[in-house]
């Protein structure tokens, strides 16, 4: 979006981002590009001013030439700012080439650690390694968005996934899961080769109706760099991981639409993530009302958005939900597992801020997180003896 506004500086990011962007952002663009389309017809019947997208396939191509990769711990500096402000990635050990980074900054002598996380993983998550530790700041930027949550932990991840499944084949049905096509949907498929291979589950087809998810499980491969020992140690046996004999990458729209009509037990994992868009809304169209049949929420759903639904549904009777305009009764069953979320939850938060020495650092910025959140977040932070944490308004200025 900056690029299509006339932003053509240098954007700095790791080797994997860099890849993933490659074809998530010409995704995104697509999808914005049709949506957009789709919207405008019935804007002009209506005579209203037509939407334009954020940003189009063609910015999508030409802004990846702007980016410049940086490995982990390799300190680089801005152009035109070399003499005054360093920056260094460390793995947030959230999704693949996720980073956070630091700032060190020279103002006239007076130096000064500024760090922001992004989005901090969860330790003992796998393929991914587990955080890393930045070092003793001065300021910090974090995220909260489970400041105030605890999640199961991530090694109940197989377990659940198992007795879910299990259930949810007894009665027959589809199973449906809205998976972010990086990081998620490659859990998924590994966690199910574990079960697979252990006899823990029968073996039922399973469908990846996703090109995204296809072409990022790809890149996943391509970057050995971000796996942790136990991944490693698994690829370098020879296990080919994301590969199963009853597992098939779906690419084809009409091979999809063929999923509609297949009358068998199968797991249809389908993007996107928070079920906004993609072909996952057909899959909840075609099964939300079968009794039979499950929806399985493996991931952060963030308000007002169709996944976000769904989690309300499951607590409510005659509960329905708004798929492409018109309104479907949720007869399936709704199940979430929040061992599979890559955020850090409530104590993993905790665990990670209490490695910073209180006297060095002056003050904590809580950003990208919901209010409740943010409030429990910062109050606990307090009780751990940070002295100074704030939540930012929009447009509120800090001098540090």
């Amino acid at each position: 979006m900056l690029y299509s506004k006339g932003f053509k500086g240098d954007i700095y990011t790791t080797s994997a981002s860099r890849d993933l962007c490659s074809i998530m952002l010409l995704d995104s663009a697509h999808i914005q590009e049709s949506d957009t389309k789709y919207v405008n017809k019935k804007r002009l019947r209506n005579n209203l001013v037509p939407y334009k997208p954020l940003y189009r396939q063609e910015d999508a191509r030409n802004v990846i030439k702007n980016f410049k990769t940086v490995s982990y711990h390799k300190k680089f500096c801005i152009d035109g700012f070399c003499e005054k402000v360093t920056v260094e990635y460390f793995d947030a050990g959230h999704i693949l080439g996720s980073a956070m980074m630091v700032l060190d900054i020279d103002d006239g002598g007076k130096k000064l650690k500024l760090a922001f996380t992004g989005d901090i993983g969860r330790p003992g998550l796998p393929i991914l390694r587990d955080p890393e530790f930045i070092g003793d700041v001065q300021f910090i930027i974090s995220e909260s968005t489970y400041g105030g949550r605890v999640h199961d932990k991530s090694n109940m991840m197989d377990d659940q996934l198992a007795a879910v499944l299990k259930e949810a084949i007894s009665r027959g049905g589809k199973i449906i899961i809205p998976a972010f096509s990086v990081g998620r949907t490659q859990e998924i498929i590994y966690s199910l080769s574990k079960l697979f291979e252990s006899n823990r589950i029968p073996v039922i087809p399973i469908f990846i109706d996703s090109p995204l998810s296809t072409k990022a499980t790809d890149i996943f491969r391509l970057h050995p760099e971000c796996y942790d020992k136990e991944f490693t140690d698994l690829i370098y046996g020879g296990n080919e991981v994301f590969e199963l004999p009853n597992l098939r990458y779906v690419k084809d729209v009409e091979e999809s639409k063929s999923l509609n009509s297949l009358n068998e037990c199968c797991i249809i994992i389908s993007a996107s993530g928070m079920a906004e868009s993609g072909r996952v809304l057909h899959h909840l169209k075609n099964n939300i009302e079968d009794k039979n049949s499950t929806v399985l929420i493996v991931g952060f759903m963030a308000e007002h958005t169709l996944g976000r639904r769904l989690i309300e549904a499951k607590d409510e009777e005659d509960a329905t939900v708004r798929i492409f305009g018109d309104e479907y009764n949720v007869h399936a069953k709704i199940v979430v597992l929040n061992s599979f979320s890559a955020h850090a939850d409530k104590d993993e938060l905790h665990g990670y801020f209490d490695k910073f020495d209180r006297k060095i650092i002056e003050k904590i910025f809580l950003v990208h997180g919901e209010p409740d959140q943010q409030e429990i977040f910062k109050e606990s932070l307090k009780n751990m003896n940070f002295r100074d944490v704030e939540i930012p308004e929009k447009g509120q200025i800090f001098e540090i």
